[in-house]
């Protein structure tokens, strides 16, 4: 699917909604997409007929990660994951957080990795209030962005001999 702008999507997710879809929505940055990102929305879109992933905008990636990310810009970063099989929809957003987001698109199921308390989810009050779920889905162990950065630094630095 294309990356469509938050206003279109509300529109297709209203849609989807009066035809009785559950609508699964995840965000992140998905910098350098590795096998993580993968598994990770594919256990999410089992959760709903549609999955949305809202992907940070590079200035919302600076502020939250540092002025030396994303790697990849936004444009190509919502490219790659607007063609993974298990995604539905991409939009992209330039808040620190996804709240504005997920107030515009009202998904039935809310996923965040489980490093979040349920309880701390961003949107969880929006997504229960109309009758919505909240799921955390585990980490795939070693499988990171930074883990993958580390290691080109450190394979591009020079060695001691």
């Amino acid at each position: 699917m294309a990356v469509m702008t938050r206003e279109d999507l509300s529109r297709e997710v209203a849609k989807l909604h009066e035809k009785g879809k559950a609508v699964v929505f995840t965000n992140g940055v998905f910098d350098i997409i590795h096998r993580g990102h993968v598994e990770y929305l594919n256990r999410a879109r089992e959760l709903g007929d549609y999955l949305i992933v809202a992907v940070n905008s590079d200035a919302s990636v600076k502020r939250i990660k540092g002025e030396k990310r994303p790697i990849v810009s936004e444009a190509d970063r919502a490219f790659v994951v607007s063609n993974l099989k298990c995604v539905d929809y991409v939009c992209v957003f330039g808040e620190d957080t996804p709240y504005d987001v997920i107030k515009s698109l009202q998904p039935d199921v809310l996923v965040k990795g489980a490093d979040w308390k349920i309880e701390n989810v961003v949107g969880k009050d929006i997504v229960e209030a109309r009758g919505g779920r909240v799921v955390t889905i585990d980490y795939l162990t070693g499988r990171s962005t930074t883990n993958i950065i580390n290691k080109i630094l450190s394979e591009s630095s020079p060695q001691e001999k």
